[in-house]
């Protein structure tokens, strides 16, 4: 690239995510998409205790609204029900990994730990998946200042613009929140050369075991 080039880094590398030609397969996993977001929908009453419980246990805010890097390095509005305190993100700052992992009980009631453990509170981001910043399946979608450092550090982190971010994927069923960055990309590089129907659905299965598994066994650590 160009020295004299006056676009951000994220500008330019999403220049090159435009410049990859789609699958055909990308057609199949988008109407994938519409119809696991739209029947997902049938949760709207569960959506609304959720946001009830929000409400109840740590006030407003119950959403939490935050901008996030997404296919072709469009900056689009992530939802999600907030599970951190009021005004969490300021005092976080730009931590993440295990120091981010350490800090977390102290920002998190009850509810909202559960909420996490079961990856409730990821619904509303099914608003993003119709709306298509999101797919169900792909890159976890990041922060634009986040973006621009690791991009700066691992060039070959741009490649996750070329399909759209999603609530689940490899490095999620595969790895914990601590895992480095670029641990992670190498899985999601994996996706994104691979990604299938088929694929798809078998990370959509092995993400439901997973919360399952994670939402009983915190029920029964709970009780003992």
């Amino acid at each position: 690239m160009s020295s004299t080039d006056c676009r951000s880094l994220a500008e330019r590398y999403a220049q090159l995510a435009v410049d990859v030609t789609p699958r055909p397969g990308d057609r199949a996993l988008r109407a994938l998409d519409l119809l696991i977001a739209s029947m997902a929908f049938l949760l709207t009453p569960v959506a609304g205790l959720i946001g009830l419980g929000v409400l109840l246990t740590s006030g407003r805010p119950v959403f939490y609204r935050g901008e996030r890097v997404g296919r072709y390095g469009h900056v689009f509005t992530m939802r999600k029900f907030r599970t951190l305190r009021p005004n969490a993100e300021g005092r976080l700052g730009g931590t993440y990994g295990a120091d981010l992992t350490a800090r977390m009980p102290a920002e998190t009631t009850p509810f909202s730990r559960f909420l996490r453990v079961s990856q409730l509170d990821e619904l509303p981001q099914l608003w993003n998946v119709l709306r298509g910043d999101m797919s169900i399946v792909g890159p976890r979608p990041v922060r634009p200042v986040f973006f621009e450092q690791l991009v700066a550090d691992i060039p070959a982190y741009w490649q996750r613009l070329v399909v759209r971010p999603g609530l689940t994927g490899f490095a999620q069923t595969r790895m914990g929140r601590e895992e480095a960055w670029a641990e992670k990309l190498s899985h999601d590089l994996e996706w994104i050369a691979d990604r299938s129907v088929g694929l798809y659905l078998r990370i959509v299965t092995r993400t439901v075991l997973r919360v399952v598994g994670q939402s009983f066994g915190g029920a029964r650590r709970r009780r003992t």
